[in-house]
């Protein structure tokens, strides 16, 4: 089933659970985050980031957003559980037309590098175009430090409770992205992870929406010494410890986005058959084992975040 994504966020904060946004590139991925989805009867989001659909469009965005959109519906429509498709830190309004457009079930807003007067100035420009297309949409508040796709910043802004809640209210955002110090990328943490959960706690208090964790890959330790097993080199990648990630949940936070995750699994797959199979020119084979550990991943996360069986 093909759903607006506030359907499945709202469901998830009444009743004190997360769902897991998965960043996609290709069709091996998304069949791999749908039959792991499908087995835990859950609910999931898939998202795609400004750059996901550049490639998929091969430069055009509404090419790239039908293509994402053509896609995931029909997987949907022949799997019993719900399915949203989310545009991921959309920075440029093109991209964010263009999805919105095409029939994304929601699209961020990513103007947090910008002043919170300004921030919320645009924020509330999107949603109009967008809740007037019936597609909700995410904003972000405070700034994440490191490096995704289009996303680069050198230090966290944590976010301000009370600013979120004038936001929120004037804006009509659907749910938001708070930061309390987690990071992009693979490359997370220098020391141990902190993250602010008084912060997190008070945002929710105050604006009663789905609250959204960025930054939340875990980064498995299995999959990153079995990529370097066969070669990679991912020294230094850390991520979110479960225990954290389960406490914000807790406090509030109903969707946990996750894309390193995947990349480091399907890596260490690929990596893997390669070069146990010197022989194999066949993608459709090379990209099994990559898939087998990306579905895997999946299926841990929609487990550890109480998603499992609210289908």
């Amino acid at each position: 089933m093909y759903v607006n994504t506030k359907e499945i966020l709202e469901k998830a904060s009444k009743n004190y659970y997360a769902v897991p946004a998965f960043n996609i590139n290709n069709l091996e991925f998304l069949i791999a985050i749908l039959q792991g989805a499908a087995e835990k009867k859950a609910p999931v989001i898939i998202e795609t980031s400004e750059g996901a659909i550049k490639y998929a469009g091969n430069g055009d965005p509404l090419r790239g957003a039908k293509f994402f959109v053509e896609t995931v519906k029909n997987y949907a429509e022949t799997l019993d559980i719900p399915i949203a498709l989310h545009l991921d830190h959309g920075k440029n309004l093109e991209y964010i037309a263009a999805a919105i457009k095409a029939g994304y079930s929601s699209v961020m807003i990513d103007a947090s590098h910008e002043v919170f007067e300004k921030n919320l100035e645009i924020t509330k420009e999107v949603v109009k175009w967008a809740h007037a297309s019936g597609v909700s949409v995410e904003a972000e508040l405070g700034q994440l430090a490191g490096i995704e796709d289009n996303v680069m910043a050198e230090e966290n802004v944590l976010v301000d409770p009370e600013q979120a809640k004038i936001f929120v209210e004037k804006t009509g955002v659907d749910f938001l992205a708070p930061a309390i110090g987690t990071s992009h990328g693979a490359f997370k943490f220098k020391g141990e992870a902190k993250l602010d959960f008084e912060r997190l706690k008070k945002v929710k208090e105050l604006t009663k929406i789905p609250l959204v964790l960025h930054g939340a890959s875990s980064v498995p330790k299995k999959f990153v010494e079995l990529a370097e097993k066969y070669g990679a080199n991912l020294g230094g990648a850390k991520g979110v410890p479960q225990e954290d990630i389960k406490e914000c949940v807790k406090l509030g936070i109903n969707k946990v986005n996750t894309d390193t995750d995947l990349r480091i699994a399907f890596l260490a797959g690929l990596r893997k058959h390669l070069l146990e199979n010197e022989k194999e020119f066949d993608p459709r084979k090379y990209f099994k084992q990559g898939m087998e550990f990306v579905k895997e991943v999946v299926m841990e996360r929609l487990e550890f975040l109480n998603a499992a069986g609210k289908a």
